[in-house]
């Protein structure tokens, strides 16, 4: 409004200081609210535009999933682009992946969890050892119609060629299994094992057995000595035992529990313990590792804290076997039983032709026995350390680190009984569990044993002293003068294999990284190898439990600068019962098979040997 100098007419009208004041309050922040909710938008548009991205990877890396699959790639294809990245993001409670739920699950945990990027090469695996489809039991089956080793037969094929064996050939014998009414079985899935042995020359070799889906299977060998060589089968389970032994593991993966006690003060509780616990998130405590993701969750005490956890045990066994089906696993009628043959069980091997071309690495043995001694077929020369001296010096200066179960304990106790100047020192450890730890000042060796973290059946083990593999490994220097053993497969049985999968992907990425910080360090893993047979052990440790796990860490170690200890093969290759802990003529040549790996024969250093 205009003003004029007549003080009649209407002048324009002044705002007072109140309201100038909130005017400019409101333009000012208003103006911020403004800026605030246009942040607010543009963040909205920038996660929405991330997410699309993030879509579009999901479907550019199904896409390549799914093309990959297409060209069924091996294991070892895969596990080359994954060694060669090295290092890989610590998997963490909400990075983990479920590509294979269980029938329940709470959402907290899992048994068949991984971590996103080893999602691929798990399948791979999965797919790897699958087995041959097994027939399905009816409530009501009737033994008469499984797999009898007593009505089964082999028979030793002719020469191809004919004429008579020599050393180089190929030996196949062809096995045909029936049922106990003499019928002949029309599926597979039987479980095997094969042996050629000469008992005057205490030699022996395994066999590869070939299933061809209609009930009958062919073990062939390898012609490794000269003189008599005696066939030997033996039906370790039959098909249908292996139909309850995977319902087992998907239905019961908890059938072995664990314990943990807490303790505060006067107050003591014990509550169960496993991978997995069926319960809400408020009602567990959670340990899973920070920097490996490997799970592991006891059941809330109800008067002490998560952090009161001072020991870990083996809880229990829950059977849960139906009558009828516990009569598929009788040790002596079904269970690592010896097939007869159908005329001769044996053959003459003479000399070698000349000009014949070998035929061994059709059937790839690890090695064989002569007179009681392991040769290997690697390129390795296996050395006899027949006494301490032998030993001491063969170890002078070492490091020897070894990680596992009871079965690399057995080892550490055979070092330090046969090796005089070796010292355990007293740790105050328990005797089960260790940790141990042995020196000899004079020739400057240290020989240690550690157990590898749950799931482990131990007793009273301390929280402590429950340590992963794969973090010990983060913590060593390494180096010419360090030795690695590892040897973990016995206590994971009774779990689905993407538990063990999971823990040896976790160890091979720090093997690698190890390795590549330390080249000169030696790596030494110990596989699996088949036991004595009875209830208990068969559905814990089943040898069908272990010959699967056996083929997952030799997959999961190809490729890898790691020497192997073929347990399996020098258990069943030689004459001895089946063991858990091999009786102590195995465990010789083992630890004889290590020992010429730390000290090779001059000028072996520069070979290429065959690894895991």
């Amino acid at each position: 409004m205009l003003t004029t100098n007549s003080k009649s007419e209407i002048q324009p009208l002044q705002p007072n200081r109140g309201q100038c004041f909130r005017s400019r309050c409101l333009m000012k922040y208003g103006f911020i609210f403004l800026l605030l909710t246009l942040c607010v938008l543009c963040f909205t548009l920038y996660n929405l535009d991330v997410n699309n991205q993030r879509s579009k990877v999901s479907v550019m890396i199904m896409k390549k999933f799914n093309t990959t699959l297409a060209s069924k790639p091996t294991v070892e294809t895969l596990k080359t682009t994954m060694v060669a990245s090295n290092m890989m993001p610590t998997p963490t409670d909400e990075a983990l992946m479920h590509p294979d739920e269980p029938t329940k699950s709470t959402g907290v945990c899992s048994y068949h969890s991984v971590s996103p990027e080893d999602a691929l090469e798990l399948n791979m695996l999965k797919e790897s050892i699958t087995w041959p489809t097994t027939p399905s039991l009816l409530s009501n089956f009737s033994l008469n119609d499984t797999s009898d080793p007593a009505q089964s037969t082999f028979t030793i094929l002719l020469r191809k060629g004919g004429g008579s064996w020599h050393l180089g050939d190929q030996l196949e014998v062809l096995i045909n299994i029936h049922d106990f009414q003499d019928y002949p079985k029309k599926f597979d899935g039987d479980v095997l094992l094969a042996r050629l042995h000469n008992p005057a020359l205490s030699a022996g070799v395994v066999g590869t057995v070939l299933d061809h889906h209609n009930g009958s299977y062919t073990a062939v060998f390898s012609l490794l000595w000269e003189g008599s060589a005696q066939v030997e089968v033996t039906l370790d389970h039959p098909s249908e035992a292996v139909t309850v032994l995977e319902k087992l593991t998907q239905e019961q993966p908890d059938r072995i529990y664990f314990k943990s006690t807490f303790r505060s003060g006067s107050t003591t509780e014990t509550v169960s313990c496993n991978v997995c616990l069926e319960a809400p998130k408020q009602k567990l405590c959670n340990y899973t590792d920070i920097y490996t993701g490997e799970p592991w969750f006891c059941y809330k005490p109800k008067k002490l804290s998560c952090a009161n956890r001072i020991t870990h045990s083996k809880g229990g066994f829950k059977k849960k076997i139906e009558p009828s089906e516990e009569l598929l696993f009788q040790k002596g009628i079904n269970m690592k039983v010896f097939v007869p043959p159908s005329g001769p069980a044996s053959i003459n091997i003479l000399p070698s032709l000349k000009g014949q071309t070998n035929e061994i690495m059709k059937t790839k043995p690890a090695g064989y026995y002569y007179k009681g001694e392991w040769r290997a077929l690697d390129g390795t020369t296996v050395n006899q350390f027949n006494n301490g001296t032998a030993i001491s010096s063969c170890l002078k200066g070492k490091m020897v680190h070894l990680y596992g179960d009871s079965t690399i304990r057995q080892w550490f106790e055979y070092l330090i009984t046969r090796t005089p100047d070796l010292k355990k020192f007293d740790l105050k450890s328990p005797q089960q569990t260790g940790p141990f730890l042995a020196l000899d000042y004079k020739n400057k060796i240290m020989v240690t044993f550690r157990c590898h973290g749950p799931p482990i059946r131990f007793t009273n083990l301390m929280i402590s002293q429950t340590r992963f593999i794969a973090n010990e490994l983060k913590g060593l220097v390494g180096g010419t003068n360090t030795v690695i053993v590892i040897g973990i497969w016995s206590h994971f049985s009774t779990f689905p294999v993407e538990v063990y999968i999971r823990r040896l992907l976790n160890i091979r990425r720090a093997v690698v990284q190890l390795l590549t910080r330390a080249p000169g360090t030696l790596v030494i893993i110990r596989t699996a190898n088949p036991k004595t047979p009875n209830l208990y052990e068969t559905l814990t440790n089943s040898d069908w439990y272990s010959l699967q796990r056996d083929k997952i860490l030799r997959a999961v170690f190809k490729g890898v600068n790691v020497r192997l200890v073929d347990a399996w093969e020098m258990t069943v290759a030689h004459s001895l019962p089946h063991s858990l802990h091999p009786q102590l003529p195995i465990i010789k040549n083992m630890i004889d098979v290590v020992l010429s790996y730390i000290c090779p024969t001059a000028g072996e250093q520069k070979k290429k040997f065959r690894t895991v």
